[in-house]
């Protein structure tokens, strides 16, 4: 495979030097090609909408006072044997379950990745953990999913941040397994028939049922969505930092639910360019500076998608502007492999004119390679800024560089080698599934201890190690990058004392308080950090 992407992105970067224009237009879009219209409302049918997969497209995503209207039936419950929501009892073998999913989500994200889940609506009416219906609500980025907010039957607070447009998160419904201690309706019929003012409070059903029409509700508002069922609001939620309404550029349902119909009303009328040349900030403030010429302290390389325009232009406008980086005590620089659109290619290469802060490495981009572009950013390191120290991070990574540099102080050493991360120990190869490891790929019961991939740091001489045996062909390479650098730092063990340095504030899933870095943050998010930091403040953008 190796040899295959260097081949092609060999012959994909000759033809793009060679070519001074392209029959492709790369003014236009990375992931959309022609003009698009903007209607103010779309309907659907329950089969136009099987048609196409359970999606229908929203061109140009929502705006405040946009709403969405789902008219369906939930299926009947069936027995599912591992029920992805819910949990088996002690000697069953299944559990009846009856639940489905509406979402927005953000299709125009990324070519080649799932599209972020903007907002996450789950009714289930059978086969909660719980054994109550609940409707649960949520939001997912490169498969990292927020705090849920689950809705119970339980009224939410009815005061300060808990509102969302003046509405509750939660509204109450009646559950089976409680009963108003407050008052019975005996005891509530007597208080009025002796004059008390006081009207009873209404307790409606859970809004779905098995087999029965329901009229479903999205609306956008300014602090959040709200949900209204049969023409009553069950719940809101608010937006989450790093998603606009304008992402929301498909609606998906799926599940145990018949569609009959779906309208879509007060769409924007206008279109948001998604061309990279509008992503992409051309100014002077947010160019690299020339490599140092003396020694510094710590080179960090940030491994990147060919198309991921938008989360470069994120950290260079955040964390790259970080004190020790432009005082040159720290360099960073993105690492990336072609792509087989040769338009997106182009691009890359104005985007890496210009700015002066990527590195292009001629291979076409995989996942299974990713180990080389690792390889890359220890060879960088090494050999064009002679750092003390390097550091691998990926694009969707916020790196709080001040705070990484203190943690260096205070565990490295003069008698021995650093290995600085969120470290696994004893963790086994999965056998089965997406990310499947055969035994021919790695035949051990387990990995070395290892460094989670999002954020790492290793000394120099560690680095060393890794180019020079790369350079002899002794270097032993596994797809994971992360337990590959595991595996070498290891054997570099034998000849030098290395010092394991653990610490969860590399986060590998999502972002902690007081973090040294956080993963799985959208470019939003990646601006929403940077503003607390100026304020003093290393605390998290990822929910309210």
């Amino acid at each position: 495979m190796a040899d295959e992407a260097w081949m092609l992105g060999l012959k994909s970067w000759d033809e793009i030097s060679k070519s001074e224009s392209d029959d492709e237009d790369t003014g236009l879009s990375v992931v959309e090609r022609g003009s698009e219209s903007c209607p103010s409302w779309i309907s659907r049918s329950g089969d136009e909408l099987a048609r196409s997969q359970s999606i229908m497209l929203l061109p140009c995503g929502l705006a405040a006072g946009s709403s969405i209207t789902v008219i369906g039936t939930p299926q009947y419950a069936h027995p599912e044997t591992a029920p992805r929501v819910g949990k088996l009892r002690i000697g069953d073998d299944t559990t009846m379950v009856s639940q489905f999913v509406v979402e927005l989500q953000g299709l125009k994200a990324v070519d080649g990745e799932d599209p972020p889940k903007v907002f996450h609506l789950n009714p289930r009416l059978k086969g909660d953990w719980s054994q109550q219906p609940v409707i649960e609500h949520n939001s997912c980025y490169r498969m990292q999913w927020g705090r849920a907010q689950r809705c119970d039957g339980l009224p939410s607070v009815k005061d300060g941040d808990m509102l969302v447009d003046g509405f509750v998160r939660c509204e109450k419904w009646m559950r089976s397994d409680l009963i108003d201690s407050r008052e019975t309706k005996t005891t509530s019929w007597f208080k009025r028939f002796i004059g008390r003012e006081q009207k009873p409070e209404v307790a409606w059903p859970f809004p779905f049922q098995e087999g029965r029409l329901f009229i479903l509700t999205l609306r956008a508002g300014l602090e959040g969505y709200h949900v209204n069922i049969g023409g009553r609001h069950v719940s809101s939620f608010h937006y989450r930092p790093g998603f606009t309404l304008e992402d929301a550029t498909g609606l998906a349902i799926n599940g145990n639910v018949d569609v009959h119909s779906v309208y879509a009303t007060a769409l924007p009328m206008t279109h948001r360019s998604f061309s990279p040349q509008r992503v992409l900030e051309m100014m002077e403030k947010w160019k690299a500076d020339p490599l140092p010429k003396s020694p510094i302290r710590m080179f960090i390389g940030i491994l990147s998608a060919t198309n991921h325009f938008a989360e470069r232009m994120a950290i260079r406008k955040t964390w790259m502007q970080s004190s020790a980086i432009k005082s040159f005590d720290v360099v960073a620089r993105f690492f990336v492999a072609l792509n087989m659109r040769k338009g997106v290619n182009k691009v890359l290469m104005k985007e890496a004119a210009y700015f002066g802060d990527i590195v292009i490495l001629p291979f076409m981009d995989h996942y299974e390679l990713v180990v080389l572009k690792t390889i890359a950013i220890c060879a960088y390191g090494v050999v064009n800024t002679t750092a003390s120290y390097v550091m691998k991070c990926d694009d969707d990574t916020f790196v709080r560089v001040d705070s990484v540099l203190n943690a260096i102080d205070q565990h490295s050493s003069k008698n021995s080698s650093l290995y600085m991360g969120n470290m696994n120990l004893q963790h086994r190869p999965l056998r089965k599934g997406k990310w499947a490891v055969t035994f021919e790929e790695w035949p051990s019961a387990v990995y070395p201890p290892y460094a989670n991939g999002p954020g790492y740091v290793i000394s120099n001489d560690i680095a060393k190690y890794i180019v020079d045996q790369h350079r002899s062909r002794s270097l032993k390479l596994f797809k994971m990058e992360d337990v590959s650098m595991g595996m070498w730092a290891q054997q570099f063990n034998s000849s030098r004392r290395v010092k394991y340095y653990h610490s969860w504030k590399f986060c590998q899933h999502g972002c902690v308080p007081g973090y040294h870095t956080s993963h799985y943050q959208s470019p939003k998010q990646m601006i929403c950090l940077w503003d607390k930091l100026g304020r003093g403040q290393a605390q998290c953008c990822n929910f309210r």
